[in-house]
């Protein structure tokens, strides 16, 4: 199943569409108006919310974010490694161990559960942030598209901070 994953171009709260390939939305991707964690909410098409992404608040050297579920439960935690030649990403999560391997480039991602490549994310080259998610059937796709946008949040919070200094 592929998934594009396309922030808006103009919102002051980052939000997302989330459409399927025949570009048909499937998912809303809502952020708030001002948060520190840039926090975001991830809705089916009935209005009814799948998961909440979210950065944490203190950030010393680890770049981390957070999967919640609707009753507030952290069902993925997520963590940038710091000093890697290629993006990289560990995740502890419900579903077990889950690590995102990225090019030179952090252009394409391969994602691996439990040692199995389970999905793929290969970001487009655009004037927005846009990415196409490969995932296998029979996953939680809505988790996944959280993990994109969790990767995508942290990638931002980044190049927010190199900005700055």
């Amino acid at each position: 199943m592929e998934f594009i994953i396309r922030n808006k171009w103009l919102t002051l709260r980052g939000g997302s569409y989330v459409k399927d390939i025949n570009e048909k939305d499937v998912r809303k991707v809502v952020g708030k108006f001002f948060t520190f964690t840039r926090k975001k909410r991830i809705y089916d098409m009935e209005g009814n919310l799948k998961y909440v992404v979210r950065n944490k608040f203190w950030k010393l050297f680890a770049r981390r974010a957070y999967v919640i579920s609707p009753d507030g439960h952290k069902v993925a935690k997520i963590r940038r490694k710091i000093f890697s030649l290629h993006d990289r990403y560990f995740i502890k999560s419900d579903l077990g161990e889950i690590e995102i391997k990225g090019n030179i480039l952090g252009y394409n991602y391969h994602i691996w559960l439990n040692g199995v490549e389970v999905a793929h994310i290969a970001r487009k080259i655009s004037l927005r942030d846009s990415f196409v998610l490969s995932i296998n059937d029979g996953l939680d796709y809505d988790f996944f598209i959280a993990l994109v946008i969790a990767i995508d949040n942290i990638t931002d919070e980044i190049q927010d901070d190199n900005r700055r200094s």
